[in-house]
Formats: C-alpha cells, structure tokens, sequence
C-alpha cells in the first residue's frame, strides 16, 4: 500500500466511522477463495469504527446439499416456490454457511453472532401459484441488531427466518438485506457477489442516480443476468427508502470493500439516494484529485500533461464536478491577454467511470456562465481528440489558428500538436 492510499483513506474516515454498512453475502462469495481476504476487509471497517452487519445468501451450498441427498428441489434462491423438502434442504445449507462465517470471523479477531432478528410471514399466493414455505420479511428487530452493534458485535443474518408461531420460511438474502439496511437506515448496503457492477457501452459505470440507473436498466435489462437484474432493483429500492448508497461489486477481487469504499474510484457501481452533485471552484486540497484526473486525459493523448505544481499555482482558474464528495470532473478558465473579452476553456476532464453521463455538458455549460460573469463575450478550446464532443454537444465551431492573440499563437505553434482550433460566441 502507497502512503497516498492511507491519505485517501484517511480523508473517508470521518464521514463513515459509527455509520452502518449492511454487506450482502451471495453464498457463492463465502465458498470462495477470496472470502479470506473479504474477511480482512472486514477487520479494517470494524477497526476503523465501522458497524457491520452481514447477510448472507446460500444458493450455491442448498444446490450443493440438494445434490449430495439427491433430492430435486424446487427452489434454490428464495424467489420461487419453496416445498417442505426444500426447505428442509435450505435450512441446513443456511446453517452450513452461518457457522462457517463464524467461525471465519473469529479467525480474525471478529465477535460477531447469529440472529434471529427478522420477523416473516408467508409469501403466500402470487399469481396464482401458492409459494408455501417462501416467507415475505414482516418486521427487522432494530433494537436487537443496534444493542449488538453498540457492543461491536457483528450480527450475521441468514435467508431462513421465523414468524410469530415458531413456522420457518426461506427468504431471498438479497432482499433480507435490503430489508435490513433500509430498517437500519445504513449508510451503505454492499452486494458482494461474482459481478462487477453496471456497465454502459461495454465500460464500467462508477455512480449512478437513482434515475440514471432506472434508465440503465430499462435500456439494458434483458442483457443482465437475472441475479444482477434483482439486484439492481433491490438497490434502488434502499435508496428510495432511506438507504444513501447501495452497490454491486465483485467480491472475488483483492481488497473487494476496501477499494470499493476508500477510493474515489471504486472498483464497482454505487448507486446513490440523491445526486450530490455541484459544480464549484477548485480548493488548494483538490490539487491531487485534479491531477489525477488530467493524467488519464494524458493516457488518452487528449490534453497536454500538467505538473502537480502548475495545477497548483493555476487552482482558482479551475473548477470541479464533484459527485458524493469525490471529484469526477474539472475543467479550467483563463482570459487570455491581447484579445479583449477572450478566455480559454482547457482541462476538461471526466473520470473514465462517470462518462457519457452529460458531465462533461455540464462543465462546459457553467463555464460558459462564469465566462460571461467575468465580460467574456467569447470562447476557445483546442482539441486533438474530443472534436466532436465540442462541435455536436457543447456548440463550438472550428477556427482558424488566425484568431489566436499572438502570444497564444506562438505557444500554439510552438506546441506543434496540430490541435484544431474551436470557438464560441457567448449569449448576452
């Protein structure tokens, strides 16, 4: 670990210590390799002061226990019709799994204990179709779960669950945890399973609005597997009902939670409650977000690489799209000298996880509005690579290198990058 990553870390800490993060558990993630390492992510929330609560599905181990009886069950993930012997069947996998968890956290120096702090009822008839031992989640002792984690004990919740009587039902986990967040009112519920989140044009989508992610999933569903598809829907139910972030991540990466929740990046897709966005001046401490993400425009070969001391010295001509917090955006305004009412836009740059979502619009929108507060009746960029963007989205049109005050003309000559040369008129 860098010295750079404990800084990023550190600038989390206080946002999340005493918070509570639901993690969700598919079955498959216990079972796998990786869990070891899950469990030392583990460690670090709690050593950080996080309250964690586990659920944990058992799809994987109920097919496997089915198999080894060979029996036929109708069921394996709770969202179907559930039989006695399925039942039975998923009562002991369940149980497989919750003592394994235990016993894996105590292996890292975890206190932690199995509930039964969800109430159920039976599902009952859907469609037309009696789903007999499927339970539907009642009620969530909260006052139960709250005095374990006051004492620093991790509750583990598992998809069988109880009604008033004593009867047991099997629950899907994906929505047990839902229920549990929401109940909870956690700051994050995290669904560690074999997917990496949302994709949008083949790429990795890092955040995502409640509507956008709607959007996502209207335009996409059928191209989603239907465990990822439920799980999406159960994220934007969190959110919709107090939960500020849900989100979907690999759990058989390296440091799954960690880098998910410490970075600015992440390594999955968050979907969030509200937009928490604003664009703003940049601050000196933004300095090292700024750069880097001007250096993935200088991978790209889009713009011209900055030392971290100009971008330092240039901060107050610089402005950033920050979402929840993490700056995702920047781009920079500079009234150029010889040229009355003439200022520079350059800069503009949009994580590689937050593009093609209008950030780079809306960047370009508010400069324009600082632009004319400031007597500026015109604008230039120059562009190698994101022409286009500038023409057909943001409403520049192409220049002669003519119109470039001298002194920008030199420096653009002696660039030598042939960058094509845009302008536009500002309104009023």
């Amino acid at each position: 670990m860098q010295i750079s990553d404990i800084r990023e870390i550190l600038t989390y800490i206080p946002r999340f210590r005493e918070r509570v993060f639901v993690l969700a558990l598919d079955g498959e993630m216990v079972a796998h390799d990786n869990f070891a390492n899950l469990l030392l992510d583990f460690a670090l929330l709690r050593s950080l002061n996080i309250k964690v609560v586990i659920v944990h599905g058992a799809a994987l181990q109920i097919e496997a226990e089915a198999a080894r009886r060979g029996v036929d069950i109708n069921d394996a993930d709770g969202t179907g019709v559930t039989d006695a012997e399925t039942l039975d069947v998923a009562a002991t996998a369940s149980a497989g799994v919750t003592r394994h968890i235990l016993e894996s956290l105590a292996s890292v120096d975890l206190r932690a204990c199995e509930t039964n702090a969800l109430t159920a009822h039976p599902a009952g008839i859907l469609g037309g179709v009696d789903h007999l031992f499927t339970g539907k989640i009642e009620r969530v002792d909260t006052d139960f779960l709250n005095h374990l984690l006051e004492r620093g004990i991790i509750p583990v919740v598992s998809p069988i669950s109880y009604d008033h009587s004593g009867g047991v039902y099997r629950c899907n986990s994906d929505n047990v945890a839902t229920a549990v967040a929401e109940a909870l009112e956690s700051a994050k519920l995290m669904f560690l399973c074999r997917y990496p989140g949302l994709e949008q044009q083949g790429r990795l989508v890092s955040g995502l609005s409640i509507e956008e992610a709607k959007k996502l999933l209207g335009k996409n569903r059928n191209s989603y597997p239907p465990p990822l598809r439920t799980k999406i829907e159960y994220c934007l139910r969190a959110c919709t009902n107090g939960v500020n972030r849900a989100h979907i991540i690999d759990g058989t990466a390296d440091a799954a939670v960690i880098n998910e929740v410490f970075s600015n990046e992440g390594i999955g897709t968050m979907i969030h409650a509200n937009e928490y966005q604003q664009i703003r001046r940049a601050r000196r401490k933004d300095v090292r977000a700024i750069y880097r993400l001007i250096q993935e425009g200088v991978a790209k070969k889009e713009i011209v690489s900055r030392p971290m001391s100009q971008i330092e010295r240039d901060i107050k001509h610089f402005h950033v799209f920050e979402t929840d917090k993490n700056i995702v955006g920047c781009v920079a305004l500079q009234e150029l000298s010889g040229a009355k009412g003439l200022g520079e836009l350059s800069c503009l740059c949009v994580h590689r996880g937050h593009e093609n979502m209008g950030i780079g619009r809306d960047l370009v929108a508010y400069l324009e509005e600082v632009a004319a507060e400031q007597g500026l009746t015109k604008l230039l960029a120059f562009s190698t690579q994101t022409y286009n963007f500038f023409v057909t989205k943001a409403g520049f049109e192409e220049a002669s290198p003519e119109v470039l005050p001298a002194v920008r003309r030199k420096e653009y000559n002696r660039a030598a990058r042939k960058s094509k040369v845009l302008v536009k008129e500002l309104d009023g």
